[in-house]
């Protein structure tokens, strides 16, 4: 519990500042929605200049873009692809960071055992983002229902919200195992972003090309929101694909930190 309250203390600054970031941009974005809509036309006319290719790579549907499911799941994308950062920087060093700052060994002369120390601070992490997801879900929220003067589906809505959490989940995971993959890891900014923007372009080309196979190598894919949209839930088969990889990911962690030399200082 100490170890736990101490991770959730030293992440509380980085997960504020995430949250706050998080929201003001779903703020920002759906501010922008009255105005959408009310030259909505205008704006589909817009649209439909842009070559096919390119409005499927950056996610837009002229038919739903006046709505706002439509434009939510729009704008979603890019607020997805910042919560992916955040829980790929999570996942990089919350384990890492004790190598690199050269106190694990420190840490492994506590009367803890390895596989407490991962769930301690995988539990802090996970704690983290669900105070993220939990701010965030009431800004957008709230924010929904006031530009929009319609009725919308609630439901719906709060699907597409939620896709933000079980997409950090994965990257989270995701960033666990890179971390314990590479033994001496100087650069958790550079690898991370990296690694976000590869799954994101992948993402982006599945799009253009219609290839669903290509869905399952990308997270950015696991929820398809037309088919939120219209369906009122999400793709069996990605769900179990995402929950596979998020259980295999971290056993594989265990398993990794528990067999790792740490070296001492």
């Amino acid at each position: 519990m100490n170890m736990l309250l101490h991770e959730l203390r030293v992440y509380k600054k980085n997960t504020i500042i995430w949250s706050l970031t998080l929201s003001g941009l779903v703020l920002l974005f759906l501010s922008m929605f009255p105005s959408i809509s009310r030259e909505a036309e205008e704006f589909k006319r817009l649209m439909e200049g842009f070559p096919e290719a390119i409005r499927m790579a950056l996610g837009l549907s002229v038919e739903s873009i006046g709505s706002i499911l439509g434009f939510y799941s729009y704008v979603f994308l890019y607020i997805s692809l910042f919560g992916a950062i955040q829980a790929m920087l999570l996942g990089m060093s919350i384990l890492s960071k004790e190598v690199r700052e050269k106190t694990a060994d420190f840490l492994l002369t506590k009367p803890v055992t390895r596989n407490q120390i991962v769930t301690s601070k995988l539990l802090a992490a996970f704690l983290s983002l669900v105070f993220t997801n939990i701010l965030y879900l009431g800004a957008a929220t709230l924010m929904a229902s006031y530009v929009e003067t319609n009725e919308f589906s609630i439901k719906i809505f709060l699907l597409l919200s939620l896709t933000l959490f079980y997409l950090q989940l994965i990257f989270l995971a995701l960033g666990i195992f890179v971390s314990l993959l590479i033994p001496k890891l100087k650069s958790v900014l550079s690898v991370s972003l990296g690694m976000v923007f590869a799954f994101f372009m992948i993402g982006a080309f599945a799009s253009t090309t219609g290839d669903d196979a290509l869905r399952y190598l990308t997270p950015f894919k696991y929820f398809d929101f037309t088919y939120i949209i219209q369906n009122s839930s999400y793709e069996p088969s990605f769900i179990f694909v995402a929950i596979g990889f998020i259980v295999i990911a971290i056993l594989a962690s265990y398993y990794i930190y528990a067999k790792r030399d740490i070296h001492a200082v």
